[in-house]
């Protein structure tokens, strides 16, 4: 078992040693804030799992995006990103970023060639989210990849809803992948963390701003991943040909689904098509009734634990 640090610092052994360190001539550890030997070994797992050179742990998947969004934009640069996205992230970039001078420009996600007409000299950051939050539009990756490349601009995923056992976006061509690890990764609804997944230079200048919180426990639902997301993909592709069946639901979002318009992109990037299903009763008024009458299901935000939430 990976041994658990709760160690807040480390000991050098002289000062010497501790000057070879901060030169970066020492391997070691300074600071849990900065990483330990618990966190490190997780890392190492997860940037393996995504196929990157190195990955980084976050206190949530928030702070992974507002660290990577600090180190790469200045006040005057813009984000281009793919709507819609996270409620978060949204408020991140419309609200908090706004403030420090950051613009953000939304384009559809199901319409990735116009991210190609909307980049600016001020553009500094090609942000997509895919399968997105709620409705499940599917990006098609290789495309946007080339894009962002052809017009020199760093690319991000959010691919929580994916997980790398469904999807690699770096194999694609995208430059960062970001995951909430208090989703899949974790698997069981009791941590809060993020990743953030890249090239070894990106991830380097990040480094100095994040803050990783129980890497033990994400190590523990790691290992379980592989069989919680195929059940995962499983169960909710039965869910969705099931409402598919019903009288009253005007609409059922599942990129697993013939029906889905991403599904055949989907198909052609996605290992499998994850365990979020949304759907449309026509009211706001349906919905809550039908939350409400539920007995095995629970009324909770988050997803990804071994639980069914609604």
């Amino acid at each position: 078992m990976t041994p658990i640090y709760q160690s807040a610092t480390f000991e050098f052994p002289d000062t010497r040693s501790l000057i070879l360190f901060q030169q970066g001539r020492r391997k070691g550890f300074l600071y849990t804030r900065y990483g330990n030997p618990t966190i490190e070994a997780v890392e190492k797992k997860l940037a393996g799992l995504d196929g990157a050179e190195s990955s980084l742990l976050f206190s949530s998947g928030m702070a992974a995006i507002s660290s990577a969004c600090l180190t790469l934009l200045s006040p005057g640069d813009e984000i281009l990103s793919s709507s819609p996205i996270y409620g978060g992230t949204r408020k991140l970039f419309d609200d908090i970023l706004r403030r420090l001078g950051i613009k953000t420009r939304y384009f559809p996600a199901g319409d990735i060639r116009l991210l190609e007409r909307a980049v600016t000299e001020r553009t500094g950051l090609v942000y997509l989210e895919s399968p997105t939050n709620p409705n499940l539009h599917i990006i098609d990756l290789a495309l946007a990849g080339k894009i962002a490349r052809k017009k020199g601009l760093f690319s991000i995923i959010d691919s929580t809803f994916a997980t790398p056992y469904n999807q690699r976006p770096l194999k694609f061509g995208i430059n960062a992948v970001i995951h909430s690890a208090t989703k899949y990764l974790g698997g069981h609804s009791d941590i809060m963390g993020g990743v953030l997944s890249g090239g070894a230079e990106f991830i380097g200048r990040v480094s100095e701003t994040r803050n990783p919180n129980q890497a033990f426990l994400l190590d523990r639902g790691l290992k379980t991943l592989e069989i919680r997301v195929a059940r995962h993909n499983q169960n909710a592709l039965a869910v969705a040909r099931f409402l598919q069946t019903l009288k009253g639901i005007k609409a059922v979002y599942y990129p697993g689904l013939e029906s889905h318009p991403g599904h055949k992109l989907a198909s052609s990037q996605m290992a499998g098509y994850g365990g979020v299903v949304s759907f449309d009763l026509g009211s706001g008024k349906k919905a809550a009734r039908f939350a409400d009458s539920l007995k095995v299901i629970k009324n909770a935000a988050s997803l990804g634990g071994t639980e069914s939430l609604i």
